[in-house]
């Protein structure tokens, strides 16, 4: 409407002037009802093309967006596995700390599994006891073990005397030199039976020790999974779940999680513009929005990112063939505002629907060396007509808590 106002101000009502005075035609009497067409054709027909060249223009190079919402960082509560709840500590839209329990899971099966990894950590503590004690015996066995040897050798030695002067047979002295040998292989085996309690306290048993704390610290780990806690300080919403409930976490988060400190995300607004504006939208483009949870307001935007697809075309492998029918939502491009003032979006509800508009800046292209009159003309016109759009959004912004609370029913 406002378009064809300021169209009609240049094409029709200068032909009505110049029917009306210089022509010296009069209203109710060459001009009527009946001769509007014949006396105005040309005004009218050139408001209708100029309103028609003015919309398309301001729209294309200043695009305009409803789809806007000032978006925010929201976290699951999750759980890492499914099972039934058991104890429920918080209720929704309830604050909780960072790391304070939200809920817990049945921990029958997992605190079993704790218990036995606990007795397999006992059960090597007592195999070391028992070893200490091979150790000793051991030890002790090496000890005899050369003193038997000794022994045998001197009766060898004078067994062997005796049987050469033929005082003893000579057989009693080659079952000593057996008895000889075997005590020998005695001190050997003596000796390795405790290198071998040696390295069954110093290497065996710790490593079936550490495999058993192991084990222990992991039942440990899946007991304290089934306490969800808080990974951030915010305020828990949608939560809903009562002891007894099932959760999954390949189905739906049990609750969401809004945090009170957004950490590295920055307020800004995602607008979602048209396709055919695609080609005129840049990072760096001033834009202006108004929001309803802030009226009145118009707050200066600068436009950061512009996504570089649209997201209803995507492809997913499924087990079924897509039919291109499924895309006949045309899909929006997707740009990220920010403001260009800081705290210009601090009063701004998040979540909040909002209403933007960019505007494309030929500031550059007219300080080119060289450019011709009708180009300088022609970008100075894209330039001018922005403020066409400028005016419509504030006629938005005045017009908001009339429409929204009278025309909407206060919704």
């Amino acid at each position: 409407m406002l378009e064809l106002m300021i169209c009609s101000m240049l094409t029709i009502l200068p032909d009505y002037l110049f029917r009306r005075y210089a022509q010296g035609k009069r209203i109710g009497h060459e001009i009527t009802l009946f001769s509007v067409w014949f006396e105005l054709r040309w005004g009218i027909v050139g408001c209708l093309i100029l309103t028609i060249s003015l919309i398309t223009l301001v729209f294309y190079f200043h695009p305009a967006s409803t789809y806007v919402s000032a978006v925010y960082r929201s976290v699951p509560v999750l759980s890492e596995g499914i099972g039934r709840v058991a104890e429920v500590y918080v209720r929704g839209s309830e604050r909780v700390e960072v790391g304070q329990p939200v809920f817990r899971m049945d921990d029958a099966t997992q605190r079993t599994a704790v218990e036995t990894a606990r007795r397999g950590v006992a059960e090597v503590d007592a195999a070391v006891v028992a070893a200490r004690a091979d150790l000793l015996q051991s030890e002790a066995r090496v000890l005899e073990a050369p003193w038997n040897l000794q022994q045998a050798i001197d009766e060898f030695e004078t067994k062997s005397q005796l049987a050469a002067r033929d005082v003893v047979a000579r057989r009693e002295a080659e079952r000593l030199e057996v008895l000889v040998r075997t005590r020998q292989a005695g001190v050997a085996a003596a000796e390795a039976a405790k290198a071998a309690v040696e390295a069954r306290i110093g290497e065996q048993l710790p490593a079936q020790r550490a495999s058993a704390e192991a084990a222990l610290a992991q039942a440990e780990a899946e007991l304290a999974k089934t306490v969800v806690r808080a990974g951030v300080t915010g305020r828990v919403e949608q939560f809903m779940v009562q002891p007894g409930d099932i959760v999954n976490p390949m189905m739906r988060p049990a609750g969401v999680l809004v945090p009170e400190d957004q950490g590295m995300l920055r307020p800004v607004l995602a607008a979602g513009f048209g396709q055919i504006e695609a080609q005129v939208m840049r990072p760096g483009m001033l834009a202006e929005a108004t929001c309803a949870s802030l009226p009145w307001r118009v707050i200066p935007m600068v436009m950061t990112n512009v996504q570089g697809f649209i997201a209803t075309g995507q492809l997913r492998s499924t087990d079924q063939l897509i039919d291109l029918q499924q895309f006949r939502q045309p899909g929006t491009v997707l740009a990220v505002l920010e403001p260009l003032y800081e705290g210009g979006l601090d009063a701004v509800v998040p979540g909040s629907s909002c209403i933007a508009n960019a505007y494309t800046s030929m500031h550059e292209e007219l300080a080119e060396p060289g450019i011709s009159t009708g180009r300088w003309l022609g970008l100075h016109v894209v330039d001018a007509v922005g403020l066409v759009h400028a005016i419509l959004l504030r006629i938005q912004v005045a017009l908001l808590p009339f429409k929204t609370l009278v025309l909407g029913g206060g919704h």
